[in-house]
């Protein structure tokens, strides 16, 4: 498969940022995406809204259904997927996108930050799996792509901030035992990771990290979009790094993506 067209992508956390990328990217092949994120009112904070993202698709090229679903809510994620089959027909691939990060020890973590992190992460991507496979597993050639790290018990990535590693590592580990049970029956399961800091809106909120060192977010897309394209058979359980991807699909020329080529990199949290 070369192109994304004519499949239907249901993307969590897709008002902005990477989320956004990746359909903007699928949306150019003609794809059908469903935009589920809770934003559906501008905040000045972090802009991009459901329905900015779905004007955003269309202009692309592809069509797009505007859902307002907080992950966390089995009732909304499930009224999402239904809203998503009855507009495209089906749903073929699942990016599990949405996070929530907190990048402080434990007495600095609120327990609200806390529950937050391990709600969205890895019970949303979970939930969402859950919602989606019934409809992947009759598509012809389904995917379910997290945006998660490989699986690490390094102590250097558990002391800083043990409860978004906890949360991150749970995504990863989700992906895994999916990937270990849906694997067998057609479904590609897969986890893709960032190798720099990635400049979102998001990353602009955290104090500390300079965006000048960072890659845009359309590195991720394209490398999605090379995993997504994919045959499904045979394609599992597979923690991918974005260069990686792009390097195994012949782009190794990687200066367009960077913030300011000039300025080193960042490398991401969770790679040695």
């Amino acid at each position: 498969m070369s192109n994304l067209q004519g499949k239907t992508l249901f993307i969590t956390g897709a008002s902005r940022g990477i989320g956004l990328a990746i359909a903007l990217r699928a949306a150019r092949d003609g794809a059908n995406v469903a935009i589920a994120a809770k934003s559906s009112v501008a905040n000045p904070k972090l802009p991009g809204t459901i329905h900015s993202a779905a004007e955003a698709v269309t202009a692309a090229g592809g069509q797009a259904l505007a859902l307002k679903c907080d992950i966390r809510e089995e009732d909304q994620v499930q009224a999402a997927v239904a809203a998503a089959v009855d507009t495209f027909g089906g749903i073929d691939i699942l990016v599990n996108n949405a996070s929530a990060i907190w990048l402080r020890g434990t007495l600095e973590t609120p327990m609200k930050r806390f529950d937050l992190m391990q709600q969205v992460n890895a019970r949303g991507s979970f939930l969402c799996a859950q919602a989606c496979l019934p409809y992947l597993l009759q598509a012809p050639n389904p995917h379910i792509l997290s945006l998660a790290p490989p699986p690490s018990l390094d102590p250097k990535w558990w002391g800083p901030h043990t409860g978004y590693t906890l949360a991150k590592m749970g995504m990863s580990l989700v992906t895994l035992g999916l990937a270990a049970e849906f694997g067998p029956r057609g479904v590609a399961v897969n986890a893709l990771w960032p190798r720099t800091v990635i400049a979102t809106d998001a990353i602009n909120m955290i104090p500390g990290v300079d965006v000048q060192g960072c890659r845009t977010p359309q590195i991720v897309a394209d490398a999605a979009h090379a995993v997504l394209v994919r045959e499904a058979a045979g394609f599992h359980g597979q923690f991918l790094l974005d260069d990686e991807v792009l390097a195994a699909a012949g782009v190794t020329d990687l200066s367009g993506y960077a913030v300011d080529p000039a300025h080193p990199l960042l490398p991401d949290l969770f790679l040695d």
